[in-house]
């Protein structure tokens, strides 16, 4: 059994020193607070900047893997399993994917999602259990996100995957981890010591979000399910979100709300509307391109021009 990291290992981590911004926190005004806080959350944006190359090369990995038909599956405990949770859960209402496109594997299950499970997060027999049950592949991409770096259950995870035969992709924010050597692309954003030390859940958890948010919509653009930068994909499941795809095919098409609507009743989807409005071809056309180009709508309307 690999020997725990010890408390004085733990503090050299970045983001888990102390402060000097935040020195005497419990002394200062409620505004000052919000201050500090504001001010290093303002350094976040900065971290995220510099590891944009790996990043990139990110986004080119997921998006050749879900074309392929795998999977992206983010791994995590605490804090960066929640995040990754959220993402996951985000991206059938953002994109109409299939749920199974993206998903999320926590630490102490989905009752982690609104308690604390702490223990679980120490387990490497855990993680590569939980991990297992995905059955990752050479078709999928396994995200593990961390910001220690350090986490036995998520490198276990990560390992596993890369044994099967799965891309995989750490996130951390910590500089030289286990994580981020076990993975094939390593992301690094390294955002210093948190205001209060230790409490990852702040500008470690921003980094993290953010880059998820990234890799998620980079991946989904690069597969077509954005029209230049309009949210074409868009789950119709309530009345708020039909009158998003409304305005979504205005601004595409340079048509009035009424002629909108109209479009999109009569072709279901804001991609069918768009490759019947473009193409001029009618929705059983439409469904065919789409379904030709695999999503891609602007795949889609070229390919419903040529039919």
């Amino acid at each position: 059994m690999k020997r725990k990291p010890s408390r004085a290992s733990l503090g050299r981590l970045s983001t888990e020193k102390p402060n000097p911004a935040s020195k005497n926190l419990d002394l200062k005004s409620s505004l000052e607070i919000a201050r500090i806080i504001n001010a290093e959350d303002g350094k976040v944006a900065r971290a995220v900047k510099s590891p944009l190359r790996e990043i990139a090369r990110a986004i080119d990995i997921i998006a050749t893997a879900l074309r392929r038909g795998g999977r992206l599956i983010y791994v995590g405990a605490g804090t960066s399993g929640r995040i990754a949770a959220l993402d996951a859960a985000e991206c059938p209402p953002t994109f109409n994917t299939d749920p199974r496109m993206v998903q999320f594997v926590i630490a102490g299950g989905t009752k982690a999602l609104a308690s604390a499970v702490e223990g679980n997060e120490d387990s490497r027999k855990l993680g590569e259990r939980e991990i297992s049950r995905k059955k990752p592949g050479k078709n999928d991409v396994v995200v593990g996100i961390a910001a220690s770096g350090r986490t036995p259950f998520t490198i276990a995870a990560i390992q596993y995957a890369r044994r099967h035969g799965a891309k995989t992709i750490a996130v951390t924010c910590n500089r030289g981890s286990q994580l981020a050597k076990a993975a094939h692309v390593a992301i690094v954003t390294d955002v210093g010591p948190e205001v209060i030390a230790g409490s990852s859940r702040m500008k470690a958890g921003t980094a993290q979000k953010m880059v998820l948010n990234i890799l998620s919509t980079g991946a989904m653009t690069r597969l077509g399910y954005v029209y230049g930068n309009l949210m074409v994909n868009v789950h119709l499941k309530n009345e708020k979100l039909v009158e998003r795809g409304i305005t979504i095919l205005q601004k595409a098409t340079g048509v009035g709300r009424a002629t909108a609507g109209k479009m999109l009743r009569a072709a279901g989807s804001v991609p069918a509307a768009l490759v019947m409005f473009h193409a001029a071809v009618s929705r059983a056309d439409a469904a065919r391109a789409l379904r030709a180009a695999k999503g891609n709508v602007r795949a889609g309307i070229a390919a419903a021009r040529s039919l």
